[in-house]
């Protein structure tokens, strides 16, 4: 059983920053791909990021590539997501997830454990 918490989410001006982070529960952490997805009023959960295990492979969705990084540190059980040059579209409830398996998958379903979410506002 994986907890997951995340914070750091808030209101920022278009064109600023926030850095999000997501504790994790437990000792097997390092035993999880872990992702970040959002969630806009209105529409379908979306992936966002994932990085693997030990932070060898890091993949993004179009729509934040050279804007968004996620980094984990598998010594504090959290993972993060940095993300730069904010727009008003990226307006959203941002949630970390779990996946115990090795492939990679932007499928919300196929994710094993969820935060409870942070919202992030960007206003224009």
């Amino acid at each position: 059983q994986v907890q997951l918490v995340e914070s750091g989410g808030g209101l920022v001006q278009a064109g600023g920053s926030l850095r999000l982070s997501c504790a994790a529960s437990g000792r097997t952490f390092s035993s999880y791909a872990m992702g970040w997805f959002r969630q806009a009023p209105g529409k379908e959960r979306e992936f966002v990021a994932r990085i693997s295990r030990r932070s060898g492979n890091r993949y993004y969705t179009d729509a934040v590539k050279g804007r968004f990084t996620i980094s984990r540190d598998n010594t504090q059980n959290t993972v993060y997501l940095q993300m730069n040059s904010l727009k008003p579209e990226d307006t959203a409830v941002y949630y970390c997830a779990a996946d115990r398996g090795m492939v990679l998958t932007r499928i919300p379903q196929r994710y094993d454990y969820w935060g409870q979410g942070t919202q992030v506002t960007v206003s224009s």
